[in-house]
């Protein structure tokens, strides 16, 4: 099984390439980018040793389907995919927050609050929550958007008195966050599942507020089965889940939180397959579609080269 791990591109007008965790990113004329999802996993922060297979054309293409089921809520940056992992778009100065959104204590927010935190980003948190309950409506918790390292919680105050998004800004971009949030729980119980948290991310062009980055897929999302949901609540049994959080827990399990001496471990062919067996699994649900492997076939990058330029030429 094939995995794309790093790209080299040379489109015509591009101006530079910005290589992150898991999306390599290239501005063509300070116009639109071309964001290619590759096959990297991320998580506590590193990029893990081993690309997952199909991993980039599952979350291409889920945040393609989502990004134009929400585009009558908010504008947002998609142009075309012309290919499986793929999406060219409108370049766009983007805010230097992320907006995520939880309507379950579970995850980051959970570990906190077993450890005694009863405010999160400037949210009060009730007491007497346990794993995995819906809180009373969802949260906004925004954090810092860092190049390198981690990012940091901070509160709608704090952003604002920092100049990081105006007060006006900041209103239209809660308001779309939690309208987005509401359809993506609405498409995904239709499909048996719960929209449990995501994160949004969003930028300015010509004035105006745009949508931009991936929508709710698995590396930017938890989902939970809807079916079981309240007996496991009610037993306080783990959630079956789909999200990358199974990635972080095996971590978790093996020693590895990005800590001081500590060490990725092993990543095996039969894990990378079972990773990559589980994005395709929420891909399948999420979008009740059947999931096309087609596309690996043959040299991935070449591949990718060819169709951008196509899609570029007729620019």
């Amino acid at each position: 099984m094939k995995a794309l791990t790093n790209t080299d591109f040379h489109f015509d007008g591009q101006k530079s390439v910005y290589h992150g965790k898991v999306r390599d990113v290239y501005n063509i004329n300070d116009d639109v980018i071309v964001m290619v999802a590759t096959d990297r996993i991320s998580a506590f922060d590193v990029i893990l040793p081993k690309g997952i297979p199909f991993k980039g054309q599952v979350l291409n293409q889920i945040a393609a389907k989502f990004l134009d089921d929400t585009k009558d809520i908010c504008p947002n940056w998609k142009l075309a995919t012309p290919d499986p992992m793929v999406t060219v778009g409108l370049s766009c100065e983007g805010f230097r927050v992320e907006m995520i959104i939880r309507s379950i204590l579970t995850g980051s927010a959970w570990r906190a609050y077993k450890d005694g935190c009863r405010e999160l980003c400037g949210v009060r948190l009730p007491d007497g929550m346990r794993e995995n309950e819906r809180f009373p409506e969802p949260i906004i918790t925004p954090t810092t958007k860092a190049d390198e390292g981690h990012d940091m919680n901070i509160s709608k105050e704090e952003i604002i008195s920092q100049g990081i998004v105006s007060a006006e800004d900041y209103a239209v971009v809660e308001d779309y966050t939690r309208k987005l949030f509401q359809r993506g729980q609405e498409i995904a119980a239709r499909h048996g599942l719960i929209l449990v948290d995501t994160k949004y991310e969003f930028g300015k062009r010509d004035g105006k507020v745009y949508l931009i980055d991936e929508i709710h897929t698995p590396d930017s999302s938890r989902y939970f089965y809807a079916d079981g949901y309240e007996e496991k609540l009610a037993k306080g049994e783990p959630q079956k889940q789909l999200s990358k959080e199974f990635v972080r827990q095996w971590l978790i399990e093996h020693d590895f939180m990005n800590e001081p001496g500590q060490t990725v471990p092993e990543m095996t062919d039969e894990y990378c397959e079972s990773v990559s067996s589980r994005y395709i699994e929420l891909y399948e649900h999420i979008t009740g579609e059947k999931f096309d492997k087609t596309a690996e076939d043959g040299d991935i990058a070449a591949r990718i080269e060819r169709n951008v330029k196509a899609y570029l030429a007729t620019r």
